[in-house]
């Protein structure tokens, strides 16, 4: 118990951090901390100017690890992700330079503007946490999360992700517009200088592996683990939806449900953790059909209204079940 509260008060420092740069979006700035706690990757999808890029500076700075920015262009190549290996002269033999994909916190900025080529390049990384390049792999450090924007107004000239690489990210969040309290207070925060300018860690990236741990320990009843596979499997059996959430999806639900309870104070998930996740972890893990999309159907929408109908169950807390 102690680990736990001693986790809980790591993950409130740094939302609370923060919560100083992105004002009015408390819900976006918890799931990006639950991205870091379960070490996983978030894609930020949102129109322009509403602080996605500085949603993900912010987290990353405020964990204290090492971050570094790639910004997705059609002209980028792989090896500007991953590295290249170069003759060095003097040593009479290649070296290894490494790329920007060897950083604890990576922000891939307009990620769909890249090519799928080298898109891809991230797959690896992304999945398997290290780098192969001509034969030889390069492990990332550790923690090791890539936060990827995309904007998903503007088409012209971009590169939809595909449905392997969407798989492989943990959550996708969408900011919004601020109402008109918030927008007063950000023009207030940014009168002198911009808060991000002042934000300091308040964590280190041995902070963020102890989180990682410390969240696995957060009890899942049996009834909550059967209410997620329920969720999951009518995705596959709905007549709006192509392709289903895979069971890469029912696993990012639980552990993400585990580190959400932590952050609220619980070491047990309650079935409220998946209805307000259930969105946020399976909409862009599914392929809505041509069908509906005609109607104006989205994967969001889908989601919703799946968590509406079924059922939910009635949880135990770890000491009502006894353990």
């Amino acid at each position: 118990m102690a680990d736990l509260e001693r986790a809980r008060a790591v993950a409130q420092k740094m939302v609370e951090n923060v919560k100083r740069v992105i004002i009015g979006k408390d819900g976006a700035v918890e799931l990006g901390l639950i991205s870091l706690m379960c070490q996983g990757h978030v894609l930020i999808e949102d129109v322009p100017g509403v602080g996605k890029t500085m949603l993900a500076r912010s987290l990353a700075r405020s964990c204290g690890g090492s971050f570094r920015r790639i910004q997705f262009t059609p002209d980028l190549l792989p090896s500007d992700i991953t590295g290249v290996s170069i003759y060095n002269q003097k040593l009479t033999e290649f070296e290894f330079k490494r790329g920007p994909i060897f950083a604890q916190v990576v922000l891939a900025d307009e990620i769909n503007r890249a090519t799928p080529k080298t898109q891809s390049a991230l797959l690896e990384a992304m999945e398997e946490r290290q780098v192969t390049v001509e034969g030889v792999t390069h492990p990332v450090p550790r923690p090791f999360t890539v936060m990827a924007t995309q904007n998903p107004v503007e088409y012209e000239g971009t590169f939809p992700l595909p449905e392997a690489q969407l798989d492989r990210f943990l959550l996708m969040i969408t900011l919004g517009y601020p109402s008109a309290q918030e927008e007063l207070r950000i023009i207030d925060s940014q009168q002198s200088t911009h808060p991000i300018e002042s934000l300091q860690p308040v964590a280190a990236p041995e902070d963020i592996v102890m989180l990682h741990e410390a969240s696995k320990s957060v009890f899942v009843d049996d009834l909550v683990k059967q209410y997620v596979v329920t969720l999951v499997e009518r995705t596959r059996s709905n007549e709006d939806i192509t392709l289903g959430c895979s069971p890469r999806g029912t696993l990012a639900l639980i552990r993400t449900c585990q580190a959400l309870a932590l952050v609220r104070g619980r070491d047990f998930v309650l079935p409220d953790d998946v209805k307000e996740l259930a969105v946020p972890v399976m909409a862009h893990r599914i392929i809505v059909s041509a069908a509906a999309r005609m109607r104006g159907v989205r994967g969001a929408g889908v989601i919703a209204g799946l968590v509406d109908r079924v059922p939910v169950p009635g949880a135990h807390a770890r000491s009502a079940a006894g353990r």
